[in-house]
């Protein structure tokens, strides 16, 4: 794979003084940045699902637009104490979005079970109870409000009766990062890992591929070499992610026509298929970075940081 794709919309002059940020594919629509008290419709014609991405919330709540499906890329705590996993799934049942998938990231230790065994003394006093904060997640309450947790897992779902079968996977895993929870060591274990990802309409996946709004503060670019070289193969229509704070914004990619062994992410021309185009979402909420520091503070999910709306069209033969 030896290109990554042409940075499509990142605007960094301050927020604030931002116009409404749209990027337009024939296959979906993008809002990065909008009025929150009047978020823009669907498409009027066609079929669309509306998808809204969060991630790094960390026990953080805040107003977030409607939508057919939300997005949840990890991080949903500070260091996965009860009380905050407590917060954030009040928070996410009380949606009214028609299914909410949701990972979880490196900060969520409890939720990493085998490795918060062992080194749960490192952040808690106590040793939080992992079973009744797993049901929090992914028990009956949550289930019945309409959330899905995934773990390594795959997911279909329609959001109206007659509509497209959505295919989903959800991993919270991401490289090293001072032995945090769900991390992996890059190279063989990061291959063993992520070889096992099946090829989905949506890849949720808590840290970035490399070079792909992955860029830190230090000028260096830290995401996933091991997932950027599985991408040709699994193409995926929207990928989301999050973890690198400083980097919230969207970027689309366009697949060569040629067979995913010989692929290469090239810039986007505006033409192409559904399966020949990727849009990738760092949808981190937590402002960070140089455009978090533009004049006054932003707020959380504030501008240059909200949720991020996608809209797919569901039936590519009307594009």
């Amino acid at each position: 794979m030896s290109k990554v794709p042409r940075l499509v919309f990142h605007d960094p002059a301050p927020p604030e003084t931002n116009p409404p940020a749209t990027l337009t594919t024939p296959t979906a629509i993008v809002h990065s940045t909008y009025d929150l008290a009047s978020p823009p419709p669907k498409p009027d014609s066609g079929n669309w699902t509306r998808f809204v991405c969060l991630s790094d919330t960390h026990q953080h709540v805040f107003p977030v637009p409607d939508g057919d499906v939300l997005l949840h890329s990890g991080d949903l705590t500070g260091t996965g104490a009860r009380d905050g996993i407590k917060i954030t799934m009040d928070w996410l049942c009380g949606l009214p979005h028609l299914v909410k998938i949701v990972i979880a990231g490196n900060h969520d230790l409890t939720l990493h079970r085998t490795w918060y065994n062992h080194h749960f003394s490192r952040w808690h006093r106590t040793k939080e109870d992992t079973r009744s904060i797993r049901d929090l997640v992914a028990g009956k309450a949550a289930r019945e409000a309409r959330v899905v947790y995934l773990e390594d897992e795959k997911y279909e779902f329609r959001t109206r009766e007659d509509g497209r079968k959505w295919t989903v996977y959800g991993s919270p895993w991401s490289p090293d990062f001072f032995n945090w929870a769900f991390n992996y060591d890059r190279g063989k274990e990061a291959d063993k890992l992520i070889a096992k990802f099946p090829k989905t309409d949506i890849l949720l996946t808590h840290g970035p591929p490399y070079k792909i709004l992955d860029h830190v503060s230090r000028d260096m670019n830290v995401g996933c070499e091991s997932l950027l070289a599985r991408l040709p193969e699994l193409r995926p229509r929207l990928h989301v992610f999050g973890h690198i704070h400083e980097d919230h914004g969207v970027q689309v990619g366009e697949w060569d026509a040629r067979s995913p062994d010989d692929a290469s992410l090239t810039e986007d021309s505006g033409e192409g298929g559904d399966n020949e185009r990727t849009i990738f979402v760092n949808a981190a909420n937590w402002p960070a970075g140089e455009r978090s520091r533009q004049g006054s503070r932003i707020p959380f999910a504030g501008n240059g940081f909200q949720p991020v709306i996608v809209d797919l069209l569901d039936d590519i033969s009307d594009s």
